[in-house]
């Protein structure tokens, strides 16, 4: 990388890129000093330095003694932009009480670049660890809700999204062959509702439900435990079920509340 060049560049702005390359290091280290960023970065002192002076005048970074962290202003970025999703004040509530209803971890997750993303997830009182965490991107092969979002989408649209970023493994359970990808999501829209059996996780499992106002798909809801807690017959015949159920009232209030639906919401 030439990082003292802030020209434009065939796939973009190249100083837009060294800020979000520091951004990046400054996350996976946990923060440091300009001196090991520019290390992890191929970058010089000079432009490290640089880029850091102005992303923390602006509250991207912050800055303690000698060390660079992420800042805060992130947060506020995010939580902007998840209140402004279409019916989030109408899907929060209804998670939290998915979580409370199962005891276990409840979730709204979307769709957006290709990965998947948690915009709401909830602890119930027996709620164990899982890699969703709000904002994280996954692939949506690995886990119930992206699955469950993709059997909705055309099949030109889905082929479209395993051309662009594969099928790629998480565990010996991840269905990674795409006919067997294509078959499974024939199977989800029949039946109404996606499982996860230790796909993303070893001995995780879930069931996911899309959620379609208004023939719109926006995302899905979902559940997820150990497997000892959570056999086949209790994610298809309680959780789904619970699942869809809450669903539907979901759906049926953003339609009713929206002029029209789409990411967000009427304008």
């Amino acid at each position: 990388m030439n990082e003292d060049n802030d020209d434009h560049t065939k796939s973009g702005v190249q100083s837009v890129e060294t800020a979000i390359a520091i951004l990046e290091t400054l996350r996976r280290m946990e923060g440091g000093k300009v001196a090991a960023i520019g290390e992890e970065t191929g970058l010089s002192k000079g432009a490290v330095y640089k880029h850091l002076t102005t992303l923390t005048k602006h509250g991207f970074v912050v800055k303690d003694g000698s060390e660079y962290e992420l800042g805060f202003r992130f947060l506020d970025y995010g939580g902007w932009l998840r209140s402004r999703y279409v019916g989030s004040e109408i899907i929060k509530p209804r998670v939290q009480e998915l979580a409370e209803e199962t005891n276990e971890v409840a979730l709204f997750a979307i769709l957006e670049g290709g990965r998947v993303i948690t915009l709401f997830r909830e602890n119930g009182t027996q709620g164990v660890f899982t890699r969703t965490r709000l904002g994280r991107r996954l692939y949506p092969n690995q886990n119930a809700g992206g699955k469950a979002i993709l059997s909705q989408l055309s099949e030109a649209a889905v082929r479209s999204h395993i051309d662009a970023v594969g099928l790629p493994e998480a565990t010996e359970n991840t269905i990674t062959d795409e006919a067997d990808f294509m078959a499974e999501l024939e199977r989800i829209r029949e039946r109404g509702y996606a499982l996860n059996r230790e796909e993303s996780t070893d001995g995780l499992v879930a069931v996911a439900v899309p959620v379609v106002p208004d023939d719109t798909v926006i995302g899905a809801c979902s559940v997820a435990g150990p497997r000892h807690r959570m056999d086949d017959e209790y994610l298809k015949e309680d959780v789904a079920e619970m699942i869809l159920s809450l669903v539907n009232e979901v759906e049926l209030n953003i339609t009713h509340s929206q002029k029209s639906v789409s990411r967000f919401g009427s304008r």
